[in-house]
């Protein structure tokens, strides 16, 4: 269960990636119903420790802290990448950072943090990510690692690795998500004020010629599908509706989230199943229904196909660790 968490934090660390995190899990919500942590910034190096943009921290825990975290994040380190791969890190932290893995902590990177995981060795044969600016930098850094450029984080468990700044976001509230629920992440998002869960990957970041049409005209098509998951439509219709022709609107629908309309939909709708298998009681067929898979066979096709496991197992793990059991109480009570 996700309840310690220990940020660690090195010299000339970007301010923003660190709020992110703080945001995620430093702040106390328990009077909204939500989960408390155990949260603790690490300085992973002698201090004083300063950020990019010249605030110190004071009061860091030093790095025996790690030894009694669930969840370890590592911070961005773009100002020594800017000076080239990095050299030396310390030795002590490293060492900190592979008895976590060892014992069963998750370690999750942001951004850049993932040269520092790459030094510990823990991205040795396994797949991850960092921001598309410095992948080919980690690739060459760390061969043994399977870097992809494309994707918002990688969970090649224990290691969760994210890609640039704000997709830090996406990979705490995935954590929060996978180990808490989604009730728990749609709630932390509402309050931060940010998608609980973005789909496509870096690609539709990467410096590319704009449309020349204005930006932003699938709000109100995108707005429609999440209020009729459950109906079955094809992009002929949902073009249409945006007053394009089907050509045009799927090239304008890759261009502004970062993957095709049917893939969109298709997460929608294992996200809405989630919540259904999470929070009601209602049979698999049902649940499919609801989010639009039609019948029980589609939705197990679909949700093997991104979750890794059945609808049945997900949602007999999440009673099984007390989630959905303590919101059943909690709506009795």
């Amino acid at each position: 269960m996700l309840q310690n968490v220990a940020f660690v934090v090195l010299d000339r660390f970007p301010s923003f990636e660190f709020g992110v995190v703080c945001e995620v899990f430093g702040i106390d919500r328990t009077d909204d119903g939500l989960p408390a942590y155990d949260f603790a910034v690490v300085a992973g190096e002698q201090g004083p420790l300063r950020s990019e943009h010249g605030l110190t921290l004071a009061g860091a825990y030093g790095i025996e802290r790690l030894a009694a975290a669930d969840l370890v994040v590592v911070n961005a380190i773009d100002a020594q990448l800017r000076e080239g791969v990095p050299g030396e890190l310390p030795a002590p932290l490293l060492r900190e950072l592979r008895a976590a893995v060892a014992r069963g902590a998750q370690v999750l990177s942001v951004c850049t943090g993932a040269f520092v995981l790459a030094a510990a060795g823990l991205l040795d044969g396994r797949r991850c990510t960092t921001h598309w600016r410095y992948a080919a930098d980690l690739a060459r850094y760390c061969p043994a690692a399977r870097v992809d450029p494309d994707v918002l984080y990688v969970d090649a468990g224990p290691v969760v690795t994210s890609a640039g700044s704000a997709a830090g976001i996406d990979a705490c509230l995935y954590v929060v998500r996978k180990e808490q629920g989604t009730k728990v992440a749609n709630q932390i998002a509402r309050r931060m004020v940010v998608a609980p869960h973005r789909d496509g990957g870096q690609a539709q970041f990467v410096d590319r010629p704009l449309p020349a049409e204005p930006a932003g005209t699938l709000a109100e098509v995108t707005g429609w599908l999440e209020r009729h998951l459950d109906q079955q439509v094809t992009v002929a219709e949902l073009a249409s509706l945006a007053h394009m022709s089907p050509r045009t609107f799927a090239r304008r629908f890759v261009q502004e989230t970062g993957t095709t309309p049917l893939r969109w939909l298709t997460g929608q709708r294992i996200l809405l199943a989630q919540r259904l298998l999470e929070d009601t009681d209602e049979t698999v067929d049902r649940v499919a229904e609801r989010a639009g898979f039609g019948n029980a066979m589609a939705l197990r096709h679909h949700f093997r196909a991104w979750r890794g496991t059945t609808p049945a197992a997900y949602r007999g793990a999440f009673r099984a660790n007390g989630v959905a059991a303590s919101r059943r109480s909690a709506r009795k009570a």
